[in-house]
C-alpha cells in the first residue's frame, strides 16, 4: 500500500470517529487501544481499576520509543482514587508481568516519574487477537462463499394460453 493511500485512509478513520464522538471530542485528543483487551480484559486478569490504569498509562504512550512516564499522583486525580492505591495495582500489575516499571532515580534522594511498558500486555493479549483474526478470516471466507454458490439457473417455462 502506498503512503497516500494509507494517509487517505487515516483520514477516513479520523472522519468516522469524528462522526461518531464529534469533532471538538476529537480534536482535544484521543488514544488508541486495541479492541481486545477491552474484550478480554477479564481473562487477562484486569479488574476494572487495573484496565482504568492501563488506559490511562496509554494515553501518554504516544510513540514507541517514549514510554508513558505519568506521576501515580495524576493517575491517581484522573481515576478518583489514591495515590498509594495506584501504587498498590501498579505493583501488582508489574508482578503479573502486564506492565513493566522503569524506576529513574536521578540522586540518592530524589527521583523522577516511572516509565511503563506494555510489553506483558501484549504478549498476553496476541493469543486472543490471533484467535479473533482467525473467527473474522472465517467469517469472512463464509461469506464470500455463500455470495460464490453456483445459483441455480431459473428457466422461462412457456406456458399456454388457456
Amino acid at each position: 500500500m502506498s503512503e497516500n493511500v494509507a494517509k487517505k485512509d487515516d483520514v477516513e478513520k479520523i472522519r468516522v470517529n469524528e462522526a461518531k464522538w464529534s469533532k471538538p471530542l476529537m480534536a482535544a485528543g484521543w488514544t488508541a487501544m486495541p479492541s481486545v483487551i477491552i474484550e478480554k480484559q477479564e481473562a487477562l486478569g484486569l479488574d476494572a481499576l487495573d484496565m482504568n490504569i492501563v488506559l490511562h498509562l496509554s494515553h501518554y504512550w504516544w510513540t514507541p520509543d517514549n514510554l508513558p512516564h505519568p506521576s501515580v499522583e495524576r493517575i491517581a486525580k484522573a481515576v478518583g482514587v489514591k495515590p498509594r492505591t495506584i501504587q498498590k495495582r501498579i505493583k501488582a500489575l508489574h508482578e503479573l508481568g502486564i506492565i513493566e516499571r522503569e524506576e529513574r532515580r536521578h540522586t540518592r534522594f530524589g527521583s523522577d516519574t516511572n516509565k511503563y511498558g506494555f510489553k506483558g500486555l501484549i504478549e498476553k493479549a496476541t493469543p486472543f487477537a490471533k484467535e479473533k483474526i482467525a473467527e473474522i478470516a472465517e467469517r469472512q471466507k463464509a461469506k464470500t462463499d455463500r455470495l460464490n454458490r453456483k445459483k441455480p439457473k431459473l428457466t422461462v417455462v412457456a406456458g399456454g394460453a388457456s
